[in-house]
């Protein structure tokens, strides 16, 4: 294979974490987060978001999904693809449903921090879906496409 059709074949790497549902990890997948972001080269802005939108579903997951039980995992998957980065957060939880959450731009939920990050993750990425997984846990895969450029 020459150099020419190395380049025409699509880039897919997967990074895969797995941690224990301790805050001091959240930095950990951060700086993961960061280094994928910049070396897809996304946008300043875009790479601020989707770090934003991780840490949500990362603390979602230690916090909600796994009841802050330490002893329970939180899996962390990275797809690195030429046009766009998908990020997989799982828990080992009950599961739950994303509906059920309030809306926190109702007035009367301006103040009430419950149901933020999802709101976060929905507002920053292109795709937010929710599913369980065949061995316990809820799962969040989130995508984020580059910019075409111009």
């Amino acid at each position: 294979m020459s150099k020419g059709d190395a380049s025409a074949q699509p880039m897919t790497e997967t990074i895969e974490l797995s941690i224990d549902s301790k805050l001091e990890f959240v930095d950990m997948v951060g700086s993961v987060t960061k280094s994928v972001t910049a070396r897809m080269e996304f946008e300043e802005d875009d790479a601020n978001w989707v770090e934003l939108a991780i840490h949500e579903a990362v603390i979602n997951a230690m916090i909600h999904g796994n009841g802050s039980a330490d002893d329970k995992q939180v899996d962390v998957k990275f797809i690195i693809e030429q046009e766009a980065l998908t990020v997989s957060v799982r828990d080992r939880g009950e599961g739950f449903d994303p509906s059920s959450l309030p809306d926190p731009l109702d007035p009367a939920n301006l103040l009430n921090p419950t149901g933020r990050g999802i709101f976060y993750m929905r507002t920053f990425m292109d795709e937010v879906e929710y599913s369980i997984h065949p061995e316990g846990g809820s799962i969040v895969r989130m995508i984020k496409r580059k910019k075409l450029s111009t």
